[in-house]
């Protein structure tokens, strides 16, 4: 079973930058499809990007688009989410899933990634 371990989390000021960080274990990382989700307090988990197995295909929520920046380093097995020009409302648990399909014609449903990180908190201060 593969094991996935978020890092990266923390506390910024609107406007700044953080960069998540996935590291999995177990399993073949590089035949994967990974995504990052987000799930702020009181609303229900949402999508926030993906990246097929090879890094060649990403997706990004319309929310996030521009502004944030999903990779891979199958050598590191570790998938990233960098994120610039936070917003206030970008507070949320970040979490990063896998998902066993590795490409995709369509954006993945979140029910495609079955397994899944621990979360780590961002918190982005107005």
């Amino acid at each position: 079973q593969v094991r996935l371990v978020e890092s990266g989390g923390g506390l910024v000021q609107a406007g700044g930058s953080v960069r998540l960080s996935c590291a999995a274990s177990g399993g073949t990382f590089s035949t994967y499809a990974m995504g990052w989700f987000r799930q702020a307090p009181g609303k229900e988990r949402e999508f926030v990007s993906a990246i097929n197995w090879s890094g060649g295909k990403t997706y990004y929520a319309d929310s996030v688009k521009g502004r944030f920046t999903i990779s891979r380093d199958n050598a590191k097995n570790t998938v990233y989410l960098q994120m610039n020009s936070l917003k206030p409302e970008d507070t949320a648990v970040y979490y990063c899933a896998l998902r066993y399909l590795g490409n995709w014609s369509e954006r993945p449903p979140q029910t495609d990634f079955t397994s899944w990180g621990q979360g780590t908190q961002v918190t982005v201060s107005s």
